[in-house]
């Protein structure tokens, strides 16, 4: 077996792992913005934490889907064969999310804009619960022949420890938004983050263990846990220290971690498989039987070694430059007629339809001023 192998099924990993950690609290943040915030100035701020950042996450997710399909076309093909119809439940939770960042705004009413919300929030929960399940079964099996052929159903899909992976997927992204709103807004967003990261920690930790278990009981003979598994459980057990702390960024670092040891023990558990066969093991699609030749794993390797890291310093920066938190005041309409800092009315209330269009009788005329020359009519004293 050629060196590049091992070595792409490392590069993949690190891919989805990158993914999930980034991609992980965008929707987390898509499931709590309407928790978070409670009017639309507290909403606008929640989507605004995440709205420099989310498409540049996304794109770990096509470079992903591009690796396996030049590195292990065989994997490839037969994974999104037989997940089909799941992925393309997939791909629309995916572009429910983009199209709800793009138009909620696009008009001012408020059941337009509740009708984006709760498509937001739907794409955000669809779209880990079904990369988790994806996920799972990969590991747990599903009906493959010797052919590589997907021989089963929709429904086969849907096995409980595929749906436990989903469920425990859901949780972390939505424990790691809530972290990352801790961080990201200020004042009662901020509190209501806060919150939100207490109620669902506990939760999330408990399933983070049964999944490492259900993980290992799945994939191994040893009666100890390795030392990915373990490094799961700790941050999950850290992530809620640090939560109720108040430690936000901590918490957000512990549910970093937490989730990309997730990730990565379902990897390592896999190897040197790629796809388990329930049917036989036999059938099992490994890193070997599904690679491209040597020469294509050879040139790609050549690329990705030039241009990952600029990739990566790019993101690097481009988080490093949208650091700031967000305020909902930035959000607040502007009210006409509102005080100035020096008591007198805005320039809004002096100008604007509100000082002209307000019913009831008109303000009395400034009095006429005494000058040398008598009284000053009030249409030449600007003269």
């Amino acid at each position: 077996m050629s060196s590049f192998v091992p070595f792409w099924f490392i590069v993949i990993a690190v891919l989805w792992t990158g993914f999930f950690v980034l991609e992980g609290f965008d929707f987390g943040v898509g499931m709590l913005h309407s928790v978070v915030g409670r009017d639309e100035a507290g909403r606008r701020a929640a989507i605004n934490s995440i709205g420099p950042l989310w498409d540049g996450n996304e794109v770990w997710l096509i470079v992903a889907g591009a690796a396996m399909f030049a590195a292990f076309p065989g994997w490839y093909a037969t994974m999104f064969s037989g997940m089909y119809l799941a992925l393309a439940l997939l791909l629309g939770a995916l572009i429910i999310r983009g199209t709800a960042f793009e138009y909620r705004g696009k008009r001012d009413a408020a059941r337009w804009r509740g009708t984006w919300d709760t498509a937001l929030t739907t794409g955000s929960v669809l779209a880990p619960l079904l990369f988790g399940i994806a996920l799972g079964d990969l590991l747990h099996g599903l009906p493959v022949d010797a052919a590589q052929n997907f021989t089963g159903s929709f429904w086969d899909l849907f096995q409980p420890y595929g749906v436990f992976t989903g469920v425990t997927l859901v949780l972390v992204c939505m424990l790691h938004g809530a972290n990352f709103l801790s961080l990201k807004t200020t004042g009662a967003e901020h509190e209501r983050s806060r919150r939100a990261a207490r109620l669902v920690a506990p939760v999330t930790c408990a399933f983070v263990i049964g999944f490492i278990i259900w993980t290992h009981v799945t994939a191994s003979t040893a009666f100890f846990l390795n030392v990915i598994e373990l490094v799961a459980i700790v941050a999950a057990v850290a992530a809620v220290a640090a939560v109720y702390a108040r430690r936000d960024g901590f918490a957000f670092a512990a549910s970093c971690v937490t989730i990309a040891a997730c990730i990565v023990s379902l990897f390592v558990d896999l190897y040197p498989n790629v796809m388990v066969s329930s049917t036989s093991p036999a059938y099992n699609l490994t890193v070997r039987n599904t690679a491209s030749p040597p020469y294509s794993l050879k040139a790609m390797t050549i690329v990705v070694i030039i241009f990952l890291p600029l990739v990566l310093a790019y993101q690097a920066w481009t988080y490093y430059v949208f650091r700031r938190r967000v305020s909902a005041s930035e959000f607040q309409p502007s009210t006409a007629g509102a005080p100035s800092a020096a008591g007198e009315p805005s320039a809004a209330a002096a100008t604007g339809p509100a000082a002209t269009d307000v019913p009831g009788p008109r303000p009395a005329a400034p009095p006429e001023r005494e000058g040398r020359r008598g009284i000053i009519p009030r249409r030449n004293r600007n003269a």
